[in-house]
């Protein structure tokens, strides 16, 4: 069987760049962290070829994009320690198929609200110390519990 070709398009932000620091990288998708001062542990799970729906996808890849995104959302859970998370697809600023991994704190920047809504307060600079110690932990889990999936 021959190797697939991925697809690309020019101009596009996902098809042109990681799009995060890299934690795993497979044949068919990458995850990423992003570097966000009021979220650390903030992840995407990109699909490495440029298509715009979940839908786009044969059955099989639906399958393979969703497992991996629970993974990655179990071991946000499990190492960041969030009160919640939130998981979003847009793509309507970048149309290419990924997902935003976003643990939410009672006392992050927006909570109740959406990561990009309304700021509801100052942020709190001991509890995002802490976060962030724990990002070589989340790094070192989500690269081992990746690992399986080539």
């Amino acid at each position: 069987m021959g190797q697939h070709q991925i697809s690309r398009v020019a101009g596009c932000e996902l098809c042109e760049s990681t799009g995060g620091e890299l934690l795993h990288q497979a044949a068919q998708f990458r995850v990423v962290l992003i570097d966000d001062d009021n979220y650390p542990g903030f992840c995407r799970v990109i699909w490495q070829d440029h298509v715009k729906e979940v839908t786009d996808l044969p059955e099989l890849d639906r399958m393979l994009l969703m497992d991996v995104l629970w993974q990655v959302e179990l071991v946000v859970r499990e190492v960041m320690q969030p009160e919640k998370i939130n998981l979003a697809s847009f793509g309507n600023m970048v149309p290419h198929l990924h997902w935003h991994v976003i643990p939410r704190f009672t006392d992050d920047v927006h909570f109740p609200q959406p990561v990009w809504g309304q700021a509801q307060r100052a942020p709190q600079p001991a509890s995002l110390q802490v976060r962030r110690e724990r990002l070589e932990a989340l790094r070192a889990k989500m690269r081992q519990r990746l690992s399986t999936y080539p």
